[in-house]
């Protein structure tokens, strides 16, 4: 998305690059992993309803996934490849005690992997496979742009990322291109993150908040976070003090989380949906962006009912309601991908 999920549209900021300046107090220490990694892989037939790994991963929710062949968000109309993705998945509560390296790709029909520790309730939570993909579809509203986005990137599912590193994350994004916003995360992993060898290969940890908390507004302009620094900074300082808490948000009713994700700074309606919805599992929660603003002008007049909050209410209730973050998220995807207006 344009403000929150990210924009194709030019920016001021230079781009982000592959390798940062050397800085000797950056994280150096490699974490103590084994040494190697676990196998398997996961039937799609175990899956409720279809699934397709590349455009869940690559459709502008989450900037936490790197390919292991350096290619991500590379193109914007993707579905159906079957490249490595991979990651370092912090605790998660009810999920996992320790960070997990974990890599993953579709092919033939299954969902392979690769993990310090056996990796499929992780992966359920992650990528969401627990949700019945064809009865969400059939809650979808009865309409042709809504079914065309849904054949072209069928199997698409929401992502359910660790929540503060999403919230870095979107606090990042505004005015930014899909692949800027990866490149950001990106280089904060590796610049200020935990890097974990396993294979003989070094993958970094996206960094804990007192991680962040640790480096100066100036180290963070570095990366290219401009403006967003000290966004980054000062939200990383209030959750590493336990002055609040981006999980906190969890289980409150849909307005009242998105007001207390707004304690942070940078955080407005629009950065809070997104991470409500991919990482809360908000699934009704519809961030209103650039493109989305401009399908509501043509499709769906109706619903602009002028400020944020009634707007995203009303589109709440056409997009389906229970559902309505994924009739969105692929709305959003088919118009950036493919500007198909109807």
């Amino acid at each position: 998305m344009t403000s929150d999920l990210g924009t194709e549209d030019g920016v001021d900021d230079p781009d982000v690059t592959d390798s940062g300046a050397d800085r000797s107090d950056a994280a150096t220490d490699v974490a103590d992993v084994s040494g190697t990694f676990e196998s398997g892989a996961i039937p799609l037939t175990d899956v409720a309803g279809p699934f397709d790994l590349q455009s869940t991963l690559e459709s502008g929710q989450s900037y936490l996934w790197d390919r292991t062949d350096g290619r991500m968000y590379e193109s914007a109309d993707v579905h159906g490849g079957d490249a490595w993705y991979e990651t370092v998945v912090p605790p998660i509560d009810g999920v996992t005690d320790d960070d997990v390296v974990v890599r993953v790709r579709q092919r033939e029909g299954a969902l392979e992997w690769e993990a310090t520790t056996d990796p499929v309730p992780l992966l359920t939570h992650l990528l969401r496979l627990d949700d019945d993909l064809d009865a969400i579809y059939a809650a979808t509203p009865d309409d042709d742009l809504f079914e065309r986005a849904i054949d072209a990137y069928r199997g698409m599912r929401l992502v359910r990322d660790p929540p503060v590193p999403c919230l870095v994350s979107f606090i990042c994004s505004a005015q930014m291109r899909v692949s800027r916003i990866h490149g950001m995360q990106m280089a904060l992993a590796r610049e200020f993150g935990t890097p974990y060898e396993v294979d003989g290969e070094t993958v970094h940890a996206f960094p804990r908040p007192e991680q962040l908390a640790a480096r100066s507004e100036s180290e963070l302009r570095d990366l290219k976070l401009g403006y967003r620094a000290p966004y980054v900074r000062r939200t990383a300082e209030m959750i590493a003090a336990g002055e609040a808490h981006p999980s906190e948000a969890a289980g409150l009713p849909y307005e009242d989380a998105r007001e207390s994700l707004a304690r942070f700074v940078g955080v407005g309606e629009k950065v809070a949906d997104c991470v409500l919805l991919f990482s809360l599992g908000y699934t009704e929660a519809v961030p209103l962006d650039t493109w989305i603003r401009g399908a509501i002008a043509e499709h769906f007049p109706e619903c602009d009912r002028g400020s944020y909050a009634e707007t995203s209410r009303a589109l709440r209730e056409r997009f389906g309601g229970e559902y309505a973050g994924y009739a969105q998220t692929y709305l959003f995807h088919h118009l950036r991908t493919r500007g198909d207006g109807g």
